[in-house]
């Protein structure tokens, strides 16, 4: 079927960080993107796509806005039951809050069950790519896995890797968390829009030996993804820095172990030497900015504009349920705080090419998801302008697109997510 979306486009042609924001994308107030075979087949103006298709079925949004879908590049779907949990710092919200409700996804009914509720929240703040944390139970990543794919979705997840400093029925041991996650990426990785992540959780929770053998899987499987935590909070690398005093920092950790390259996804990468920052950049890792976390437990202000000034590659992440919103928007919203508070303020183009092509670009899907071009994957999303009175006041006084776009991040929820779109398909009751 030919579906021809009607409405205002914004379609990102250049990284907004790499030269003037304002130039970055082209808007079309009155545009079109037709659809064919859950493939962006053609965009332009409403009026010559209309005349150039006139047999396709036509959906007109009206003056809503629509782009590529947005990617969250690091979530723990096994959280979303305890989000905005009370007043926790990163060891004490782990012990507190989640070890507990991780426990609980040994259990392949609750596994399913959480799963399926994580996507329903994540489509339907208008997230088409989210990059997911399991437990260190299988049934977990299964679970994901196979409630992503009867969506049709595009996921990247894998099972936690996790032998040490965790309670009893959430550690496996160096061989079998190597076993269980080669028996995953055998089963789903590759398999319709599907992609593995190995996930040791972070060093503090593996052994040397563990980080050897998710080193040596990742290697043997260089297409998966990696994903960990970096830098997150200052007792954290402290404790790293008693677990492995031969390295040189946390990220040298990581490096020895060959858990660093592109593909590798450093969730957080807030208080980072200058040693750090180079090497992230010079192995080609990504780093995944999660500001409500991290403000919500107290971590830190990450310097995404000095990362992306070096080069490094930064995606944006929800980082459920230590950050404390399922919406893209709110997590560019606080992006933009915490830009604000080290006195570098992001542009909306900034914000909103970081919660799609950026966290795309360090996924290594860039050429499938993140941008609204030909050729890509129809994961669309249709944003409401005018979904709520102060939202609807606001947009009515704006001059252009980008002062739009940004009170839409300023007071925009869940309630501006009009339609989400699936490979074609309209996902969003």
């Amino acid at each position: 079927m030919t579906l021809l979306i009607l409405g205002q486009t914004l379609a990102f042609e250049a990284d907004p960080f790499a030269g003037p924001p304002r130039e970055s994308a082209r808007h079309s107030s009155r545009g079109g993107v037709l659809v064919e075979d859950g493939i962006v087949a053609a965009l332009g103006e409403a009026d010559d796509l209309r005349a150039a298709h006139p047999d396709a079925s036509v959906v007109d949004m009206g003056d809503a806005l629509i782009s590529a879908g947005f990617v969250d590049c690091h979530a723990h779907y096994p959280q979303t039951g305890i989000i905005a949990s009370w007043g926790r710092r990163l060891i004490d919200w782990l012990n507190g809050y989640t070890f507990p409700e991780e426990l609980r996804f040994g259990d392949p009914a609750y596994a399913r069950q959480q799963a399926e509720l994580y996507l329903d929240l994540t489509l339907s703040n208008g997230t088409t790519t989210p990059c997911a944390f399991a437990t260190v139970h299988p049934e977990s990543a299964e679970a994901i896995f196979a409630a992503a794919q009867a969506r049709g979705l595009r996921l990247a997840a894998g099972k936690v890797m996790m032998d040490r400093n965790a309670p009893e029925g959430l550690r496996d041991d160096p061989q079998t968390g190597y076993d269980q996650s080669r028996a995953l990426i055998e089963r789903w990785h590759g398999r319709d829009r599907l992609t593995y992540a190995l996930t040791p959780r972070f060093a503090p929770t593996s052994s040397p030996a563990q980080l050897e053998a998710a080193g040596a899987l990742w290697a043997e499987h260089p297409g998966c993804l990696m994903q960990t935590h970096l830098s997150e909070q200052p007792e954290e690398i402290a404790w790293v820095r008693e677990l492995y005093p031969e390295d040189a920092d946390y990220f040298a950790v990581y490096e020895r172990f060959g858990l660093a390259g592109p593909g590798a996804l450093m969730g957080h990468a807030i208080h980072l030497t200058d040693r750090e920052r180079a090497a992230i950049l010079a192995t080609g890792s990504g780093v995944a900015h999660c500001p409500t976390s991290n403000t919500f437990i107290g971590s830190g202000l990450c310097d995404v504009a000095g990362l992306k000034a070096a080069g490094v590659p930064v995606g944006l992440a929800t980082d459920v349920g230590g950050g404390s919103s399922f919406s893209m928007l709110a997590t560019m919203r606080a992006a933009y705080e915490v830009a604000q508070l080290r006195g570098a303020p992001l542009h909306p183009a900034q914000l909103f090419w970081l919660g799609t092509a950026g966290s795309a670009q360090v996924m290594r899907i860039a050429d499938k998801v993140g941008t609204l071009a030909v050729g890509m994957e129809a994961d669309l999303v249709a944003l409401d302008l005018a979904a709520t009175p102060v939202l609807a006041q606001r947009t009515a006084r704006a001059d252009d697109v980008w002062e739009a776009l940004f009170a839409l991040i300023m007071l925009g929820d869940d309630r501006a997510v009009r339609q989400v779109w699936v490979a074609g398909r309209e996902v969003k009751s």
